[in-house]
């Protein structure tokens, strides 16, 4: 082979080398960056979970305190109204029932719920309980108000001119009557009217237990309250509104999920926050 072959060889196979990275003219150029671009539009971000505090320290410990509080309340109210029951409609003011005159619908509470409960005739441990327990119920109640003042907390707390429209959104919502979710914020307009009416509720109770509790003392406030057996009946269904509550509660904490349950706990929940590509 002459060398004139092998240069000219040689310039071939550098022309061949260098072909792949010539571009002819013509040719469209691929977009690489606009490319990447679209795929990162196209592909859903991982979302981000953040720690963020909820519920304050007071505010959870006075919760749960109450809870234990409100259960005797009721556990000892129970005692005395079934030692008041015996023998079962003999009483003639018959406050705890539902009905008109002397003609009764429905009356608090058939036998078999005291059996259930294993509730015998105590009205003495029944008094025992419920006036002792009735002051740390107090004081516990009076302690969360002065906190929601002192800390500024009650704004969030207080229903508004708008709470009552967001209920009814929140109550459609939680009815699947409506698809689009209320606004999420620490309380919406059907908890700040619950908790608020709670609120209200145990003052309420605190009032009529002490008319009850002291009717000749406190003849004033029970002449109030519409008389004794008024003050009664009023302190009875105060008691089956903590009731009603208190099932609609669990409810909504269960429908609501664990990270709800768990900031009432320790007071953070976790929050997730779409991250940017």
């Amino acid at each position: 082979m002459s060398e004139d072959e092998v240069g000219a060889g040689d310039a071939n196979s550098e022309t061949v080398e260098q072909a792949p990275s010539e571009i002819k003219a013509g040719e469209d150029t691929p977009d690489v960056a606009g490319t990447e671009a679209a795929l990162r539009d196209e592909t859903p971000s991982a979302p981000v979970w953040l720690v963020k505090p909820k519920h304050s320290t007071a505010s959870r410990w006075m919760h749960w305190i109450n809870f234990p509080l409100l259960a005797t309340m009721i556990w000892s109210g129970l005692l005395i109204y079934w030692a008041d029951s015996d023998p079962a409609n003999a009483h003639a003011h018959q406050v705890y029932r539902i009905g008109i005159g002397r003609w009764t619908a429905v009356r608090f509470f058939p036998d078999w719920f005291y059996a259930k409960l294993h509730l015998t005739f105590s009205l003495a441990s029944g008094m025992g309980w419920h006036f002792f327990f009735m002051w740390l119920f107090g004081v516990n109640g009076i302690l969360y108000v002065l906190y929601t003042a002192v800390s500024g907390e009650w704004r969030e707390l207080v229903p508004t001119r708008k709470s009552f429209k967001d209920a009814w959104l929140v109550l459609l919502h939680d009815l699947h009557l409506r698809k689009e979710q209320p606004a999420i914020r620490k309380y919406n307009g059907a908890q700040q009217i619950a908790y608020s009416a709670i609120l209200l509720s145990g003052a309420g109770s605190l009032v009529t237990g002490l008319a009850i509790y002291k009717p000749t003392q406190l003849h004033l406030l029970t002449s109030l309250l519409g008389g004794y057996e008024a003050a009664r009946w009023e302190h009875f269904w105060l008691m089956m509104g903590y009731v009603g509550f208190f099932v609609i509660h669990v409810l909504q904490v269960a429908r609501a999920g664990w990270n709800n349950f768990r900031s009432m706990v320790t007071g953070y929940e976790l929050v997730g926050e779409e991250r940017l590509p």
